[in-house]
């Protein structure tokens, strides 16, 4: 049997569930939080489907041309057969700060193996989730109790949000008068970032909502502009 005979295509998916699912494999996490106490981080990858699939995973840096991030994941690539489930292993294998979190992007590639066909499109499908470092210094406590330490205010027609904290904070929702702001992400350790406000939105009331070590959100936190 051939693995991918054909045109290949990848499309990334993204989900705050506790688990992701596409084409029969299901990866066991939304995100990996990788505490400096421990040797290793793992997650597992489950196929349920009836065909066996290709499985490649790398770590890649948070942002395009960054530096080769320093983590060896095992194994790399292999055969997930048909009810099977591999538990990948990602090891730290450098150095980074001890003063703060660090963010990578663990990429997950899953490629069906089918005979091939006569004008047949096979596709592969490339999951991304975050890997989180998260120093020794920092093991007492998480992002979720750092959430009222955020200084938030208008800066022209965007919010911006200060983050004091070394921890990464990932928005699951920020509200402005009630109403939802688009396509909110994240804010770095000792950084900012902005969103934009909705379109005739002057109210100072806000309140957001974090995503957990675990990919569940946390409460709702209230601040005011």
């Amino acid at each position: 049997m051939k693995f991918f005979s054909g045109v290949m295509m990848s499309a990334l998916l993204m989900t705050s569930f506790i688990t992701d699912s596409h084409a029969g494999v299901i990866i066991g996490g939304t995100r990996v939080i990788y505490s400096a106490d421990k040797k290793e981080a793992s997650l597992s990858i489950t196929n349920p489907d009836s065909i066996p699939y290709l499985i490649q995973s790398w770590v890649e840096a948070q942002t395009p041309g960054g530096s080769k991030p320093p983590f060896i994941i095992t194994p790399p690539l292999y055969r997930l057969d048909k009810g099977q489930q591999n538990v990948m292993r990602i090891v730290l294998a450098g150095n980074l700060p001890q003063d703060k979190e660090s963010m990578f992007w663990l990429s997950i590639k899953s490629i069906p193996s089918v005979e091939p066909r006569d004008n047949t499109l096979q596709v592969a499908v490339k999951t991304r989730i975050k890997l989180i470092y998260r120093p020794q210094v920092l093991k007492a406590s998480g992002p979720e109790q750092q959430a009222t330490k955020l200084v938030w205010q208008r800066s022209g027609n965007r919010i911006q949000v200060n983050n004091p904290t070394p921890y990464y904070i990932n928005f699951n929702e920020i509200k402005l008068g009630g109403i939802k702001l688009e396509d909110v992400t994240f804010v770095s350790p000792h950084s900012s970032t902005t969103f934009p406000v909705p379109t005739g939105e002057t109210s100072s009331q806000l309140a957001f909502k974090i995503i957990d070590d675990y990919g569940g959100t946390g409460e709702a936190h209230a601040a005011r502009l």
